[in-house]
């Protein structure tokens, strides 16, 4: 789960972190009256939506009088935002953050997350503030870099020093930098984040840090464990389908293909999608169902794959062991009927209480192609959205 900017900063300032004052604003007067109340001779206009490159696609703007705030807001709200990260659907501007601005003397990058090669929480610091870190690997690795925090220990005082000194800061800067790394930290650790990034992480010229942008995405299997975090769910921001999925309590992840997968387990959904990509097909989704699902959230699944009008043929691949072949058949026969299917699909049973499912399909009068195995699978759907197209 992702969360907004402002929001982002409303967290890190409880954990220390210091932040530019700033106010959200729905209108363009809440925009011009948040400037007033900020003070100041200089504001930044931020868009807020859940990507980045904002600054790139003109979602940021300076603004040297409570007018030009008013004017920046105007030109923001309401406009579909296209950046790097929104695709070219792009993402509609319901808010904007008007922020106090500061003068600027270095800019940096700092973040903790979740990595998975070392299975540890790592801080990852740069000199190369305000720009994508992704570009920084590829043009200049060896200005990234990298602290793995033991768990036994947690943050402690030499990890920050390790990454103040590499960065070039002084032995003042690097104590201050230090309270704001374990900030991070703290933070990461107690809300179950995956990510806490500053990009950039300025240095003013009176050599005080500010956190001039923040993103932070939280894991969502630790969600139960902080419900003020949910209350910051923005479903306006996420993919209308996802969120109908979240609600059956459905994994999916919408794709850019044409044939959708409905499959019980992550590493069966994998293969799935690899194997009909290896046989040149393109998979709409990432559909999984989980290991107990009911007849009434197969059902769900199958209605939502349906609903992409993109999906040309439908791929089921299901191994019962606690979810049993015949719920699953029922499932599908139930919204097959309910939608009137005219799609191809191709439906894979196997393990427990296979022979009944495949009754269960066989009967039902639906035109189900059977699949014998994974293979056999992928090359009936491919096929068949081929000869549909």
């Amino acid at each position: 789960m992702n969360i907004h900017e402002y929001q982002a900063k409303e967290l890190l300032r409880r954990y220390g972190v210091p932040v530019p004052p700033g106010r959200v604003a729905y209108t363009p007067e809440e925009a011009e009256e948040a400037a007033r109340e900020l003070g100041g001779e200089l504001w930044v206009v931020k868009a807020q939506i859940h990507a980045g490159g904002r600054g790139k696609a003109g979602g940021i703007r300076l603004a040297r009088s409570v007018e030009e705030v008013r004017q920046a807001a105007s030109d923001l709200l309401g406009r579909t935002l296209v950046t790097h990260q929104t695709g070219p659907a792009g993402r509609l501007v319901k808010r904007v953050y008007v922020e106090q601005g500061c003068a600027i003397a270095r800019e940096l990058y700092l973040a903790a997350l979740v990595d998975r090669q070392t299975a540890r929480v790592t801080l990852v610091a740069s000199t190369e503030g305000g720009v994508e870190i992704e570009e920084v690997a590829v043009r200049s690795p060896e200005k990234i870099l990298k602290v793995a925090i033991d768990p036994v220990t947690g943050f402690m005082p030499h990890y920050g020093r390790e990454l103040g000194f590499g960065l070039g800061l002084s032995a003042q800067e690097v104590r201050r930098a230090v309270g704001l790394m374990k900030g991070i930290y703290d933070c990461l650790v107690d809300k179950d984040a995956s990510l806490v990034e500053i990009n950039p992480l300025v240095v003013t010229r009176d050599g005080e840090f500010l956190a001039l942008d923040a993103k932070m995405n939280f894991d969502a299997n630790g969600l139960f464990r902080h419900p003020d975090i949910v209350e910051l769910r923005d479903l306006d921001e996420e993919d209308p389908m996802e969120v109908e999925a979240s609600r059956h309590e459905l994994n999916y992840v919408k794709l850019d293909g044409n044939i959708g997968c409905m499959v019980n387990g992550a590493g069966l959904a994998m293969a799935t999608m690899d194997i009909i990509k290896l046989y040149g097909g393109e998979p709409a989704n990432f559909l999984d169902v989980g290991g107990g699902a009911s007849k009434e959230r197969v059902a769900a699944a199958f209605r939502l794959l349906l609903a992409d009008p993109k999906v040309e043929g439908v791929l089921v691949n299901i191994f019962g062991g606690i979810m049993r072949c015949d719920v699953i058949a029922e499932g599908i026969v139930a919204a097959a009927r309910e939608v009137n299917i005219d799609l191809p699909l191709v439906v894979r049973l196997e393990g427990t209480n296979v022979e009944l499912g495949r009754r269960i399909l066989q009967e039902s009068g639906l035109p189900i192609v059977p699949a014998t195995d994974l293979a056999d699978a992928a090359q009936k759907i491919v096929a068949a959205v081929r000869g549909a197209c």
